[in-house]
């Protein structure tokens, strides 16, 4: 009984600015919550079943979704690790959004186009940060140059550049016989000359 009328005289208080509610924990197991709950954004089945279950119709979770805005603050921003829970806690402040993600097509649609942004982003970053190669200079095309002539030899030179005497111009003359004067020296040198005297020495003897 007495608990009952001290239960009555709690809620006949009137509240004022100083029974301001606070945490035990100063707001560390809110604080986890509600970045938990953030994250889990990043999933577009997640938000699927949000809007299956039809707690996009409920005014005071429409609130809700308004007050995690303050995610997006610098403060509160370095501590999420999916960044496209940013983008669909925005995404779901519009109720076209919100209905059309109650659609099994339009989540798949959702999941698809967030898997090309993974699969290519890093990609197309790197087009925009690194620079880009210089145009390779075109080949021109060149007149052709006429083949090199065959190499030939010297002799084949010099002797195609010699005339060479016909059969009209008479036969060839042979080797010039050289007249070896009487009482030369050269005359008893000669091999072929010594060989016939010493023949005519044998017959006078």
């Amino acid at each position: 009984m007495d608990s009952c009328q001290e239960s009555k005289e709690l809620d006949t208080i009137p509240s004022s600015p100083n029974n301001i509610y606070k945490d035990p924990d100063d707001g560390r197991q809110r604080f986890l919550l509600e970045l938990e709950f953030v994250q889990c954004l990043a999933n577009p089945t997640y938000i699927h079943y949000l809007a299956q279950n039809r707690y996009f119709e409920d005014e005071a979770f429409i609130g809700y979704l308004k007050y995690l805005q303050y995610w997006q603050r610098p403060g509160y921003i370095k501590f999420i690790m999916y960044p496209h829970s940013l983008f669909f806690l925005e995404q779901l402040q519009n109720e076209n959004f919100r209905n059309a993600m109650a659609h099994p097509a339009n989540k798949e649609l959702a999941h698809r186009q967030q898997f090309y942004f993974w699969k290519n982003y890093r990609n197309n970053r790197l087009k925009h940060i690194l620079p880009r190669p210089l145009p390779e200079p075109v080949a021109t095309p060149q007149a052709t140059a006429p083949p090199p002539a065959p190499a030939t030899s010297v002799a084949s030179t010099v002797a195609s550049s010699t005339p060479v005497p016909t059969s009209a111009a008479g036969p060839i003359p042979p080797p010039m016989q050289y007249a070896i004067p009487a009482g030369s020296s050269l005359a008893k040198n000669d091999p072929r000359n010594s060989g016939v005297d010493r023949r005519k020495r044998k017959k006078d003897g």
